[in-house]
């Protein structure tokens, strides 16, 4: 690994690729301190740090703390998640998107760009809502900390909308642009950008809580310590396990040679989906909680309540979403009929298993398992930290959502890294102009 880090510098394009995301990585960062015009941040930070643990916490740590600093960025990337699952749903039920979808690169424009449109649209019902929610957040539950709107009205309203919505479709395009130009997937890399922003306030109240405080004993920190630890051990386990299918090509006699009768195998992880399912799921809760939070009536605060991270009924909510997304995902990704179709065409075939259709359906029952297990994992590894939170009181940063995230996004940035690096040596060893390796002299003597 840090031989494979050490090689970037090495390599032109590389080079190249990791210093323009780090560059737009860095515009992101500095735009999460631009504030929305007429608001009070110090206000707002009263209020985000006596509502750590509820969904605005949440929220904030997806916005990279931008919510806290009521910045331009505020709504973060998640109405584009958003309008990218609706768009994906859709293509199940809508055979025009579905037809849109399989035309290749032309189509998949094309549903980006529904994607785009979706996205303003819901960036402008969030951004109406969280403005309302501002105007009236001197006088409810956190009235004693003051008014973080300093003119409220229509201005104000129309002012927040366009504001947080020109930041969401400018981070959508910072996504794009790392995604396309950089390394790494960009919507992902900015979401990991902004949790890692927070370590080191969290940490920092972490020990003020354990010198100032006493709230937590020697014990329980490295209690604390070992357990973020373990958990980021597993992920990394799971991440990087692999089922493996035996293959066996069959042997073909062309002339008077015999090609093929190898053995290999065909990798399956155990979480395919990666860190898709709990992004989505979060995703998925945040929206609906985010309007009931800011709507002042009696039934949308119940609705807020059962949405609650430290809610019972938010964990089930979770488990079952990230459950459908790991399904779902891994059936959009990974086709059984497409690899068993590959596998026949070049006269592979499984040990025991009829090529095509049987093939197909053995691959559908191996993975079907192993998404199973791998919704699991990811399903334990998002909820049971949520349990030393509520105990220990750790900041919210710490939790498993968070943690897979963050070494999710890191090991497949790592991976596609080594990837540009083997590509590199293979071309450096075939050149221009074919194998730079001779075989001997055929020449007679």
């Amino acid at each position: 690994m840090a031989s494979n880090i050490a090689n970037i510098a090495k390599i032109p394009e590389l080079r190249r690729r990791v210093i323009f995301t780090l560059a737009l990585l860095a515009i992101y960062r500095i735009g999460v301190f631009i504030t929305v015009p007429g608001v009070d941040r110090q206000v707002m930070k009263n209020i985000m740090r006596a509502s750590s643990g509820s969904f605005l916490g949440l929220f904030n740590m997806f916005s990279g703390g931008a919510l806290e600093q009521l910045s331009i960025f505020a709504l973060g990337i998640m109405p584009y998640i958003s309008a990218s699952i609706i768009l994906q749903l859709l293509t199940v039920v809508i055979p025009a998107l579905d037809q849109l979808q399989k035309e290749g690169e032309q189509g998949r424009r094309k549903i980006n760009q529904y994607t785009r449109y979706g996205t303003i649209g819901l960036s402008l019902v969030q951004g109406f809502f969280i403005a309302r929610w501002l105007e009236g957040s001197g006088s409810g539950g956190f009235a004693q900390f003051g008014s973080v709107v300093l003119n409220p009205g229509l201005g104000f309203d129309l002012m927040t909308m366009l504001t947080l919505t020109t930041g969401t479709a400018f981070i959508m395009w910072l996504g794009e642009q790392i995604t396309e130009r950089g390394i790494g997937n960009g919507i992902s890399l900015i979401i990991f950008a902004g949790i890692v922003a927070q370590f080191p306030d969290a940490m920092v109240r972490l020990f003020q809580k354990s010198a100032t405080q006493g709230d937590l004993t020697v014990f329980e920190l490295f209690l604390i310590g070992g357990i973020v630890v373990g958990v980021i051990a597993a992920i990394i386990f799971f991440e990087r396990g692999q089922f493996r299918i035996p293959v066996q090509y069959a042997k073909r006699v062309v002339g008077r040679k015999i090609y093929g009768g190898q053995s290999t195998h065909l990798p399956l992880k155990i979480n395919v989906a990666g860190v898709i399912p709990p992004i989505f799921a979060s995703s998925i809760l945040l929206f609906p909680a985010q309007i009931a939070g800011f709507v002042q009536s009696s039934w949308m605060q119940r609705a807020a309540d059962v949405l609650n991270p430290g809610d019972w009924r938010y964990n089930v909510l979770y488990v079952a979403l990230i459950i459908f997304f790991c399904y779902f995902y891994t059936a959009v990704t990974f086709n059984p009929v497409d690899v068993a179709d590959n596998l026949k065409k070049y006269g592979g075939f499984i040990p025991g298993i009829r090529p095509g259709k049987k093939t197909a359906e053995y691959i559908d029952r191996v993975l079907t398992r192993l998404t199973f297990g791998g919704a699991l994992y990811i399903s334990a590894v998002c909820v049971l930290p949520t349990i030393m939170q509520q105990k220990f009181k750790v900041p919210f940063y710490f939790g498993g959502t968070s943690l897979l995230i963050v070494v999710g996004v890191a090991l497949d940035t790592v991976q596609q890294i080594e990837s540009h690096l083997i590509t590199r040596n293979y071309d450096s060893v075939i050149g221009p102009k074919g194998p730079r390796i001779r075989g001997r002299s055929t020449r007679p003597r």
